[in-house]
């Protein structure tokens, strides 16, 4: 008998476990109905995740290591297990930086942001071939970093993306942690050694298309130590591409930006030109393609301040290019 009375508080016991259980594995309420959902610019969307990571090997039971800023499997650099990249000491991935995009097919093009609100992106490329390298290195030419433009930007406190290939960088590594450590600049890429991608393309060497993921890939590489407001923008030299070129670049995830508002600075021999051709096309959401490349576009610092006072006089302001890319009508 008291065997038997013991089996009831058991019995009781398991009943209540097995309906925790049956809470746990119960599916959970949806959100209420109404509730409006956030868009996203298709030019700034990120690529779906499991963990806050890109894992381009879904659909397998094999892990996939952390991706580098390249894309490359082996950085130990990566957002919490939650998504969260404002950890300290934690580096966001490539996959959660504005400009990542689907590494399963060709990346996206865009010209320009839409066309609400006031904001403009100002954006300078900072070329670097093999011949402009040797002609700094010989003392052929004095510069080819203009830091009278980033003088300008810093005293006025005006957002800027740079577009940076990687010889540059190893050029100016000095300049390059000032650009890096203003918040108000953005970092991009160009490619390694400013090749074009595309035949014909202002008689610029070619590079082959087995090197050309590997080229930007590495550029990624050498601006990554750097830190800053780095992005997944990347900027073809000549804004020359084609299918066959956007199908090698898939991989690394990134959004193609040519521009729409083209200044044509480089060998510019009077700075009215420029501002002509920039303050005659800017619209809300444009961006505007500039050089930050002193000895081969030598008047683009005395456009700038022209620039900046008729973008005020149109009613335009300039704002980082993600911000531009990601601008949504208010109201």
């Amino acid at each position: 008998m008291p065997a038997q009375t013991s089996r009831v508080p058991l019995i009781a016991t398991l009943a209540a476990l097995a309906g925790v259980a049956v809470l746990l594995v119960a599916p959970a309420p949806s959100d209420a109905p109404g509730r409006a959902a956030i868009g996203r610019v298709p030019t700034a969307a990120t690529p779906p995740a499991t963990d806050g990571e890109d894992r381009p090997g879904q659909g397998t039971n094999r892990p996939t290591p952390p991706a580098s800023a390249s894309g490359r499997p082996g950085d130990p650099s990566r957002p919490g297990r939650d998504g969260r990249a404002d950890e300290p000491g934690v580096k966001p991935s490539a996959s959660a930086r504005p400009g990542a995009s689907r590494t399963d097919r060709r990346p996206p093009v865009v010209d320009h942001g839409p066309r609400v609100g006031n904001l403009v992106a100002l954006t300078f490329d900072a070329d670097m071939t093999d011949a402009m390298r040797y002609q700094l290195r010989s003392g052929a030419v004095r510069s080819y970093a203009n830091l009278a433009i980033i003088d300008l930007l810093e005293r006025e406190r005006v957002p800027a993306t740079f577009f940076l290939t990687g010889k540059w960088v190893e050029e100016y590594p000095g300049v390059t942690r000032r650009l890096a450590a203003n918040p108000r600049f953005e970092l991009a890429n160009h490619t390694y050694g400013h090749l074009a991608f595309t035949a014909d393309c202002y008689q610029l060497p070619t590079i082959a298309r087995q090197r050309m993921a590997a080229d930007v890939a590495r550029t990624f590489d050498v601006i990554a130590p750097y830190g800053g407001r780095q992005t997944r923008y990347f900027r073809f030299p000549g804004l020359c591409h084609d299918r066959t070129a956007l199908a090698e670049l898939a991989p690394l995830g990134v959004t193609v930006v040519d521009g729409d508002v083209v200044s044509g600075d480089p060998f510019a021999k009077s700075w009215r030109p420029v501002v002509d051709a920039v303050l005659s096309r800017v619209r809300p959401g444009s961006v505007v393609v500039l050089h930050v490349t002193e000895a081969n576009a030598p008047m683009t610092d005395e456009a700038l301040p022209r620039i900046l006072a008729g973008l005020a006089e149109l009613g335009l302001r300039p704002a980082p290019l993600s911000e531009v890319l990601g601008a949504t009508p208010t109201g």
